[in-house]
């Protein structure tokens, strides 16, 4: 029987619900309720942006499946969002989705290779599982500086360097990343590299967490991988005992900070002018 790797579960779901919006409203917020990374993602950048009337540029550097940038233009005041990815049918994908927004010009989407794009102005740049896949990491945090304003923030998340060990003999968890992942004294070097200023660094999917993915997302992938999407059948008994543990566990890892996780949450400035 063939693999079925972690992405490609995730891309042929997209394929299913390409053509409604219902579903695919339905699909961001499954990807928001089981994967930790949104936890995080999203009540930090609550916490960032709190209170501020500013409206908000932002640059989404690799922005997948979207869902960052929904929910950027609901809970942000945001005048525009530049999403960019390398996948074109990513980008097709958002587009049909965000046709309204596209016409509002609240959002634009682009293919463009992090590597060689930078688009200066911005007031937050959000890189989101991105910089595991790129080699030259560096080089793509430096042209995420240059498109930030003075001031302005840089916030990413990434496996952390103990991801690999954990993948084991399961390595198509990893199989597709330039690297396992960063471990916070690593991150805060080549944020410095960059000329990025970092503010605070982040271990996600500790002790709770890890449980909460292994229970919600690690074993349901690994019964896909053997049975095929016949596994579907069995997948709603799992959740109905794995559900709510496996929720407040995701809570517990946003509210306790770990000593180490499998994940990091890296967040950074471009220093003032003078």
């Amino acid at each position: 029987m063939s693999q079925i790797a972690y992405d490609p579960v995730k891309d042929r779901l997209a394929a299913i619900i390409r053509h409604s919006g219902l579903l695919r409203t339905l699909f961001y917020v499954a990807l928001d309720v089981f994967f930790l990374r949104s936890w995080h993602i999203r009540r930090k950048l609550r916490l960032i942006f709190r209170g501020n009337p500013k409206k908000l540029r932002i640059l989404d550097a690799g922005n997948g499946f979207g869902q960052y940038d929904r929910f950027m233009l609901r809970n942000l005041s945001v005048d525009h969002i530049l999403a960019v990815d390398v996948k074109a049918d990513y980008l097709e994908d958002c587009r049909l989705y965000f046709k309204d927004e596209i016409a509002q010009g609240r959002i634009i989407l682009q293919k463009q290779d992090l590597l060689e794009f930078t688009a200066p102005g911005y007031d937050l740049v959000l890189c989101v599982d991105v910089l595991e896949h790129i080699e030259e990491d560096v080089k793509v945090m430096r042209n995420m500086m240059q498109s930030l304003r003075p001031g302005g923030y840089f916030l990413m998340h990434s496996p952390s360097h103990l991801a690999e060990e954990d993948a084991g003999e399961d390595a198509f968890f990893v199989d597709e990343h330039a690297r396992a992942g960063y471990s916070a004294q690593e991150l805060r070097s080549k944020f410095r590299q960059a000329g990025l200023q970092p503010l605070s660094l982040r271990y996600t999917y500790g002790p709770a967490g890890h449980t909460a993915w292994v229970i919600l997302i690690k074993w349901p992938m690994l019964l896909l991988n053997k049975l095929g999407f016949g596994a579907i059948l069995l997948l709603p008994l799992w959740y109905l005992v794995s559900f709510l543990p496996g929720m407040l566990l995701n809570w517990l890892d946003t509210r306790i900070v770990p000593h180490k996780g499998t994940g990091i949450m890296g967040f950074a400035r471009k220093p003032e002018l003078g």
